[in-house]
């Protein structure tokens, strides 16, 4: 597995060793040993599985406790993944990074704790896997507005298109009236 630095260097693009023959390809999603030797040395306790449909989007994310670090990738389809640094004491507080995760480039993500985070999904339709290092806790889950100007998130949302979400994540706050806990 090969680690790609974003922008915010704690959230890493992750390149799996792709074995491809006339059969098909086979790669290792997941190994606690490769991860930990590119310094993600932690321990998943629950893996999520989402499917949707063009242009929704999901987001942004994160717990207030038991903030979650999330290793992501796409089955199917292709998204436009975004994780927002919510960490008020780092230098990349408020800065986000974006990545295209499909089917096709086989590349994974992972976001540590104290990033908000959702996707954007480019294609017809789109399954969306992620594993976590905390369970879900809904009475921490808050959402951070997806089109906060402070922020700037270009999510490549075609002209004329409005993104399909909740209402959560539609009448989520901005930044400056979000709950934060770091």
């Amino acid at each position: 597995m090969r680690a790609m630095r974003t922008e915010i260097p704690d959230v890493v693009c992750l390149e799996p060793e792709v074995f491809l023959d006339e059969r098909g390809f086979f790669l290792e999603s997941f190994s606690k040993r490769s991860l930990a030797r590119l310094g993600i040395d932690v321990d998943f306790v629950q893996e999520n599985h989402s499917r949707s449909v063009r242009h929704v989007l999901r987001g942004l994310h994160y717990q207030i406790e038991h903030a979650q670090g999330k290793l992501v990738r796409v089955v199917v389809g292709e998204v436009l993944d975004v994780a927002v640094d919510l960490r008020k004491s780092s230098p990349t507080f408020g800065r986000y990074v974006s990545t295209v995760l499909s089917a096709d480039n086989l590349r994974m993500v992972w976001v540590p704790p104290g990033f908000a985070h959702g996707f954007f999904v480019q294609s017809e339709h789109a399954e969306f896997q992620y594993r976590a290092t905390e369970y879900y806790s809904p009475e921490h889950e808050r959402t951070l507005s997806w089109n906060d100007p402070a922020i700037g998130i270009d999510w490549g949302i075609p002209p004329g298109v409005q993104p399909t979400m909740s209402r959560r994540d539609r009448e989520a706050p901005f930044l400056p009236d979000a709950d934060l806990y770091l």
